[in-house]
């Protein structure tokens, strides 16, 4: 398993979260790739951490389907798995329809601000074909609305499906063909802004389904290799 360089000494010690963000963010943005075999000490020693953090981190992963493991066999990066993906967009656009209607009647003039900013820094980074950076700021964007609707079970099921659909993301915004959410967040900002709880949470529904045409290329694409 290559570990990513410059990353030998780090200055301090990550908690057991950050071990598991970290890995996360390595198989999202593709420095594990698919396939690719996992070793707990050797990630130990780039983390900074003892095996312990790296295996609950492992663990988690797995439960995200970002990891598979056969004991005493393998730990290994997921394929990603179209049947996932599609479900988890299912989940996804559901929760965030619902997360934003609760949330609208919570949200301060503060909170619109930030999601007008995170909204800028999402398009600057898709002029600039930085998928990382847009990644990190539609996370942000979509943060606001899910901490102000106070719904802690909606936390916990997108932190469970959002892994397998970032994947996804990071292969769109790659490109420039993620603009379309650019004008979505900017229609959600004006519904929550204006109070229509109802019509805020369909945009906010819209703008993850525009995630289904990526999963159906991407299912193509696995059946033409099976082919």
């Amino acid at each position: 398993m290559p570990i990513p360089q410059g990353s030998d000494n780090k200055p301090r010690l990550l908690l057991r979260d950050d071990a598991y963000l970290a890995l996360r963010a390595g198989i999202i943005n593709g420095t594990f790739e698919p396939g690719e075999r996992l070793n707990d000490a050797e990630l130990g020693r780039w983390l900074g951490v003892s095996r312990t953090p790296v295996r609950e981190a492992l663990s988690r992963l797995e439960r995200a389907g970002l990891v598979q493991s056969k004991p005493g066999s393998y730990t290994r990066v997921s394929p990603l798995d179209v049947r996932e993906a599609r479900a988890s967009q299912a989940v996804a656009a559901a929760l965030h329809e619902l997360v934003v209607r609760e949330a609208v009647p919570n949200l301060s003039e503060s909170d619109l601000r930030a999601m007008r900013e995170a909204n800028q820094r999402f398009a600057d980074a898709l002029d600039a074909h930085d998928a990382e950076a847009a990644l990190s700021a539609d996370d942000d964007f979509h943060a606001v609305t899910v901490i102000a609707s106070a719904n802690p079970a909606a936390l916990t099921v997108l932190e469970q499906v959002t892994p397998v659909l970032r994947r996804l993301e990071r292969i769109r915004f790659s490109s420039l063909d993620g603009r379309r959410s650019i004008t979505l967040h900017e229609q959600i900002i004006a519904l929550c802004a204006s109070g229509d709880a109802v019509a805020a949470g369909r945009a906010a529904q819209e703008n993850w389904q525009t995630l289904l045409p990526l999963v159906d290329l991407v299912d193509e694409e696995t059946d033409s290799r099976a082919g």
